[in-house]
């Protein structure tokens, strides 16, 4: 079940405020003694995160299926999504699974009770495991939004109460709240440099068209610049994949490709994602200093559009 973007969060005793974590959604999945955590693209993510496994061994239940979120928890608790993305900075990092919703519970399905209801039920299969319960933030819309813009984390998660669980549906009863702008983004192309990559060229999915967003530059290490260039260069295609390539003109902001930089450009096939950071969109629907986060394995191509 994914959340609708809205601008300001609903008030109301209807309504419960959860934080969104950065990180990657998954289920969590116990039959007996097998453990398994498969990402929304239905991906395995079992062998990437064993201490995850030991803790869902411990839930009190012969089997159960969790929705909830894969993290990387520095020392204060703060989840960081680029923690997550590099074993470098995992040492200074947990590795953790918070729990948000319970929807199978020892083979009873529980997808039609009322979030309430299944949320009541969650504590106790989780009690002495390890696995983390995503609390509820009390108080009202406008307090809770204050509080998670002042700790500088990416937003809220508001969920009617009594909605029930409709797999893969944007229905309206989960809402989101973005207060740090960023999303995921497909990359299309790049240009050369140094260590493989000098910008990253990505964009969104307008109807079956693949629309260019920026060329991002910031955020990259050296490393990090080798590192993707390993993962996209053997997509690599004669065709420029954007459908809006090339402008009639640079974009003030330096993000647009002009016919005469197209050269200079080489086009990828657009199946990966990545996750970017900016400061806002443009009039003309490009990014203003955005800045590259990390790759999403979680996250289909065709399904990213601006949101």
């Amino acid at each position: 079940m994914t959340a609708t973007l809205v601008q300001s969060l609903p008030e109301g005793g209807d309504w419960l405020y959860e934080l969104k974590l950065d990180g990657y959604r998954a289920l969590l999945i116990k039959e007996g003694e097998k453990i398994r955590i498969i990402s929304r693209n239905e991906n395995d993510l079992t062998a990437n995160y064993p201490p995850i496994v030991a803790a869902a061994a411990k839930l009190k239940a012969k089997s159960a299926v969790l929705d909830g979120e894969v993290v990387a928890l520095d020392a204060h608790g703060r989840p960081s999504f680029q923690a997550l993305q590099h074993r470098s900075a995992l040492a200074s990092h947990a590795i953790a699974y918070y729990a948000f919703d319970l929807l199978h519970l020892d083979g009873r399905d529980l997808t039609r009770e009322p979030l309430d209801a299944r949320r009541t039920l969650l504590p106790k299969v989780l009690k002495g495991a390890g696995i983390l319960l995503s609390d509820e933030l009390k108080g009202t819309a406008v307090q809770v939004t204050e509080a998670i813009r002042r700790l500088g984390l990416e937003g809220v998660i508001a969920k009617r109460r009594d909605s029930r669980y409709d797999a893969g549906q944007r229905s309206g009863a989960w809402l989101k709240l973005k207060l740090d702008r960023q999303q995921e983004f497909v990359i299309g192309g790049y240009r050369p440099g140094p260590h493989g990559i000098d910008a990253l060229l990505v964009g969104f999915y307008d109807g079956t068209e693949l629309k260019f967003a920026a060329k991002v530059r910031a955020g990259f290490t050296s490393h990090l610049r080798r590192e993707v260039f390993e993962v996209i260069a053997p997509l690599r295609v004669t065709r420029c994949p954007f459908a809006d390539l090339p402008h009639t003109r640079a974009s003030r902001w330096g993000g647009g490709v002009t016919a005469e930089q197209m050269d200079e450009m080489t086009w990828v096939k657009p199946t990966v994602v990545a996750q970017i950071r900016f400061v806002e969109w443009t009039a003309d629907q490009h990014l203003r200093h955005a800045a590259y986060m990390g790759l999403r394995t979680d996250k289909r191509a065709h399904e990213v559009r601006k949101e």
